[in-house]
């Protein structure tokens, strides 16, 4: 099989959720690293304009958003599970929990916590991505609403923990650890005072340590022409049978375009290869890297024709 190779910087949040699913599933791969806010030249051959962090590149195939990128990872090392005991349904809905609502809170606090030390150049990169005006000072206010808030859901992981298991579903680690490590690893390193949030949860804490006990894989440096030499010379893998999307009325072959529903709202225009129920796939082409096939999750996207 070819090569992983991730598209990431070392302190996105997103990122650091598939970094862990590598370190669970004892995966090798190829470390690229992007820049932090736009322009990212060397990454939007593969994307077509998405740009979002990361991205999961495996020869000529484009895995944009972490559901498809962890579903991507599943499909082809299943073994171990990020699905125990049947959780497979749960662990995804937890999800949406954990990357929009968690995630938000976590942000606003650690944002308003930080707002004098924030690069001027990323706030505005920030309010590109978000579509919409980042009101600092109110984030700065509000800091300690939003460490009660936080606070509040991690109580739900310790009562999620208060049985005495290791993991939140039971004795294995799976997705749904991952869904809330993240943002957890996130507020743990760029909060300035973490005791405040993580002080009353011992049950949680002990959890973050073996949750980071699960390492990273094994990375290796690539550097970003290389990456886009390996999509120049590879064809996209062949895709499961081409399915109708029944609802927007499109088939294989018609022109479509893919946009986020919420934040970093770029159209990615393309030729439909496949419509599944969980992930709509696009052929496009490229002057840098030929032909590729970028594959979306449909939860939390949106699919147009033309």
């Amino acid at each position: 099989m070819p090569e992983i190779i991730y598209h990431h910087y070392a302190k996105s949040t997103f990122a650091q959720k598939v970094r862990t699913v590598f370190g669970f599933k004892g995966l090798a791969w190829r470390s690229v690293i992007i820049p932090d806010r736009m322009p990212k030249p060397d990454l939007m051959p593969l994307t077509g304009g998405y740009r979002s962090t990361p991205v999961m590149q495996i020869g000529a195939d484009v895995y944009c958003d972490t559901q498809c990128i962890i579903r991507e990872l599943e499909r082809r090392f299943p073994e171990p599970t990020l699905f125990p005991g049947g959780s497979e349904g749960l662990a995804w809905s937890l999800g949406f929990w954990t990357d929009k609502v968690l995630y938000t809170t976590a942000v606003a606090l650690v944002f308003g916590a930080v707002a004098d030390k924030l690069d001027p150049g990323y706030v505005e990169d920030r309010v590109e991505h978000r579509g919409g005006a980042l009101d600092i000072e109110k984030m700065k206010a509000e800091v300690p609403q939003n460490r009660g808030q936080l606070r509040a859901q991690l109580g739900w992981v310790e009562a999620m923990l208060a049985d005495g298991r290791g993991f939140v579903l039971g004795s294995e680690p799976g997705l749904a650890d991952v869904n809330v490590y993240f943002v957890l690893w996130m507020v743990r390193r760029l909060y300035p005072a973490p005791d405040q949030v993580f002080g009353p949860f011992a049950k949680v804490r002990a959890w973050e340590g073996r949750m980071e006990a699960l390492g990273e894989g094994a990375p290796t440096d690539m550097t970003a022409a290389e990456a886009l030499e390996v999509a120049r010379t590879s064809e996209p893998e062949p895709s499961p049978p081409a399915d109708s999307d029944e609802l927007l009325g499109l088939s294989p072959g018609a022109p479509v375009t893919v946009i986020p529903d919420d934040k970093g709202r770029v159209p990615v225009r393309g030729e439909l290869v496949a419509a599944g129920l969980q992930t709509i796939a696009i052929r496009r082409q490229d002057a840098r890297v030929g032909e590729v096939v970028v594959h979306f999750p449909r939860a939390g996207f949106q699919v147009f024709e033309g």
